[in-house]
Protein backbone atom coordinates (compact mmCIF):
# COMPACT_ATOMS: atom_id res chain seq x y z
CA UNK A 1 0.00 0.00 0.00
CA UNK A 2 1.43 3.16 -0.66
CA UNK A 3 0.15 6.95 0.14
CA UNK A 4 1.27 9.78 -2.30
CA UNK A 5 1.33 13.62 -1.96
CA UNK A 6 3.48 16.48 -3.62
CA UNK A 7 3.42 18.28 -6.52
CA UNK A 8 4.08 17.86 -10.02
CA UNK A 9 7.56 18.62 -10.01
CA UNK A 10 8.14 16.62 -6.26
CA UNK A 11 6.23 13.31 -5.91
CA UNK A 12 6.39 11.99 -2.39
CA UNK A 13 5.84 8.27 -2.28
CA UNK A 14 4.92 6.47 1.10
CA UNK A 15 5.34 2.75 1.33
CA UNK A 16 5.53 0.18 4.05
CA UNK A 17 9.26 -0.80 4.94
CA UNK A 18 10.77 -4.25 4.34
CA UNK A 19 14.33 -5.82 5.07
CA UNK A 20 15.64 -4.72 1.99
CA UNK A 21 15.40 -1.08 3.24
CA UNK A 22 17.80 -1.32 6.58
CA UNK A 23 20.72 0.13 4.90
CA UNK A 24 19.30 2.98 3.56
CA UNK A 25 17.15 3.63 6.71
CA UNK A 26 20.61 3.28 8.72
CA UNK A 27 22.07 6.07 6.00
CA UNK A 28 19.13 7.84 6.64
CA UNK A 29 19.01 7.53 10.58
CA UNK A 30 22.93 8.72 10.71
CA UNK A 31 22.65 11.52 8.16
CA UNK A 32 18.94 12.93 10.16
CA UNK A 33 20.95 12.74 13.33
CA UNK A 34 23.99 14.50 12.57
CA UNK A 35 22.59 17.28 10.65
CA UNK A 36 19.39 17.91 12.20
CA UNK A 37 20.28 16.72 16.17
CA UNK A 38 23.16 19.09 16.51
CA UNK A 39 21.19 22.16 16.99
CA UNK A 40 20.14 19.88 20.56
CA UNK A 41 23.23 17.68 21.26
CA UNK A 42 26.87 17.85 21.19
CA UNK A 43 28.45 15.14 18.52
CA UNK A 44 29.52 12.60 21.82
CA UNK A 45 25.82 12.71 22.53
CA UNK A 46 24.64 12.14 18.49
CA UNK A 47 27.25 9.40 18.54
CA UNK A 48 26.15 7.51 21.40
CA UNK A 49 22.72 7.87 20.74
CA UNK A 50 23.55 6.33 17.15
CA UNK A 51 24.15 3.04 18.92
CA UNK A 52 21.28 2.57 20.42
CA UNK A 53 19.01 5.26 21.03
CA UNK A 54 18.29 6.07 17.66
CA UNK A 55 18.34 3.40 14.67
CA UNK A 56 16.46 0.64 13.24
CA UNK A 57 13.79 -1.41 14.56
CA UNK A 58 13.16 -4.19 12.95
CA UNK A 59 10.35 -5.07 14.96
CA UNK A 60 8.31 -2.55 13.20
CA UNK A 61 9.19 -3.98 10.17
CA UNK A 62 7.80 -7.38 10.95
CA UNK A 63 4.73 -5.31 12.02
CA UNK A 64 3.98 -3.96 9.13
CA UNK A 65 3.91 -0.39 10.91
CA UNK A 66 7.17 1.49 9.51
CA UNK A 67 7.01 3.48 6.85
CA UNK A 68 9.51 5.34 4.35
CA UNK A 69 8.53 7.97 2.03
CA UNK A 70 11.08 8.26 -1.29
CA UNK A 71 11.20 11.30 -3.57
CA UNK A 72 11.25 10.30 -7.02
CA UNK A 73 13.25 6.97 -5.63
CA UNK A 74 15.32 8.06 -2.72
CA UNK A 75 14.15 7.82 0.74
CA UNK A 76 13.66 11.66 2.45
CA UNK A 77 11.84 10.03 5.97
CA UNK A 78 10.92 7.34 7.73
CA UNK A 79 8.55 6.65 10.84
CA UNK A 80 5.66 4.10 12.27
CA UNK A 81 4.01 3.05 14.98
CA UNK A 82 4.11 0.46 17.80
CA UNK A 83 1.74 -1.83 19.57
CA UNK A 84 4.19 -3.07 21.75
CA UNK A 85 5.59 -2.17 25.11
CA UNK A 86 9.12 -0.89 23.61
CA UNK A 87 8.68 3.03 23.79
CA UNK A 88 11.91 3.78 21.82
CA UNK A 89 15.12 2.75 20.19
CA UNK A 90 17.09 0.59 18.02
CA UNK A 91 17.66 -3.57 17.64
CA UNK A 92 20.83 -2.53 19.45
CA UNK A 93 19.44 -1.11 22.61
CA UNK A 94 18.62 -3.38 25.82
CA UNK A 95 15.72 -3.83 27.84
CA UNK A 96 13.35 -3.79 25.16
CA UNK A 97 10.25 -4.96 25.69
CA UNK A 98 7.98 -6.54 22.78
CA UNK A 99 4.84 -7.16 24.79
CA UNK A 100 1.70 -6.48 23.09
CA UNK A 101 -0.15 -3.24 24.38
CA UNK A 102 -4.31 -3.91 25.30
CA UNK A 103 -5.88 -0.72 23.18
CA UNK A 104 -8.22 -0.53 26.02
CA UNK A 105 -6.02 0.40 28.37
CA UNK A 106 -2.64 1.83 26.66
CA UNK A 107 -1.51 3.71 24.70
CA UNK A 108 0.22 2.96 21.06
CA UNK A 109 3.73 4.07 20.40
CA UNK A 110 5.12 6.56 18.06
CA UNK A 111 8.56 5.24 16.73
CA UNK A 112 11.74 6.15 14.71
CA UNK A 113 10.89 9.85 13.17
CA UNK A 114 13.83 10.26 11.28
CA UNK A 115 14.10 13.05 8.16
CA UNK A 116 16.86 13.57 5.66
CA UNK A 117 18.43 16.91 6.14
CA UNK A 118 17.75 18.29 2.86
CA UNK A 119 13.96 17.66 2.80
CA UNK A 120 13.42 18.59 6.41
CA UNK A 121 9.76 20.87 6.93
CA UNK A 122 7.95 20.02 3.74
CA UNK A 123 5.65 17.99 5.24
CA UNK A 124 7.45 14.48 5.41
CA UNK A 125 7.08 14.21 9.18
CA UNK A 126 3.04 15.03 9.34
CA UNK A 127 2.32 12.98 5.96
CA UNK A 128 3.88 9.94 8.16
CA UNK A 129 2.51 11.10 11.53
CA UNK A 130 -0.74 10.82 9.77
CA UNK A 131 -0.86 7.67 8.90
CA UNK A 132 0.19 6.50 12.15
CA UNK A 133 -2.39 7.80 14.15
CA UNK A 134 -5.09 7.17 11.62
CA UNK A 135 -3.82 3.23 11.68
CA UNK A 136 -3.46 3.11 15.80
CA UNK A 137 -7.20 4.77 15.47
CA UNK A 138 -8.55 1.85 13.26
CA UNK A 139 -6.46 -0.96 15.80
CA UNK A 140 -8.44 0.49 18.43
CA UNK A 141 -6.06 2.82 20.51
CA UNK A 142 -7.08 5.83 21.94
CA UNK A 143 -3.89 8.08 22.38
CA UNK A 144 -0.40 7.99 21.48
CA UNK A 145 2.75 8.50 23.16
CA UNK A 146 6.50 9.12 21.91
CA UNK A 147 9.83 9.42 23.54
CA UNK A 148 11.06 13.02 21.46
CA UNK A 149 14.09 13.97 20.97
CA UNK A 150 14.82 18.09 21.60
CA UNK A 151 14.89 18.07 18.07
CA UNK A 152 11.45 16.97 17.60
CA UNK A 153 9.57 18.07 20.54
CA UNK A 154 7.90 21.49 18.39
CA UNK A 155 7.13 19.52 15.94
CA UNK A 156 5.23 17.10 17.97
CA UNK A 157 3.82 19.90 19.59
CA UNK A 158 2.25 21.39 16.61
CA UNK A 159 0.44 18.03 16.04
CA UNK A 160 -1.05 18.68 19.37
CA UNK A 161 0.71 15.93 21.83
CA UNK A 162 1.71 17.45 25.27
CA UNK A 163 4.86 17.17 26.81
CA UNK A 164 5.67 15.71 30.36
CA UNK A 165 9.03 16.22 32.17
CA UNK A 166 12.12 15.25 30.60
CA UNK A 167 14.30 12.94 31.42
CA UNK A 168 18.32 11.71 31.07
CA UNK A 169 18.89 8.85 28.95
CA UNK A 170 22.16 6.94 30.02
CA UNK A 171 24.40 6.66 26.47
CA UNK A 172 27.57 4.62 25.99
CA UNK A 173 30.89 6.58 27.12
CA UNK A 174 28.74 8.31 30.26
CA UNK A 175 26.91 11.06 27.97
CA UNK A 176 23.41 11.69 28.98
CA UNK A 177 20.50 12.54 26.08
CA UNK A 178 17.69 14.53 26.98
CA UNK A 179 14.32 12.93 25.79
CA UNK A 180 10.69 14.78 26.68
CA UNK A 181 8.06 12.10 27.02
CA UNK A 182 4.63 12.90 25.06
CA UNK A 183 1.12 12.18 24.70
CA UNK A 184 -1.66 12.30 22.64
CA UNK A 185 -5.16 11.49 23.04
CA UNK A 186 -6.70 10.64 19.51
CA UNK A 187 -10.28 12.36 18.35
Amino acid sequence: MTEEAGTAREQLRMRLTTHADVPALERLIDRSARELGIRDYSPGQIDGALRGAFGVDTQLIADRTYFVVELDGPLVGCGGWSRRATLFGADSLGGRDSQLLDPARHPARIRAFFVHPDFARRGIGRLILRRCEAEAASAGFESMELMATLTGVQFYSAHGYSSGPPLEHPLAGGERLRLVPMRKRLA
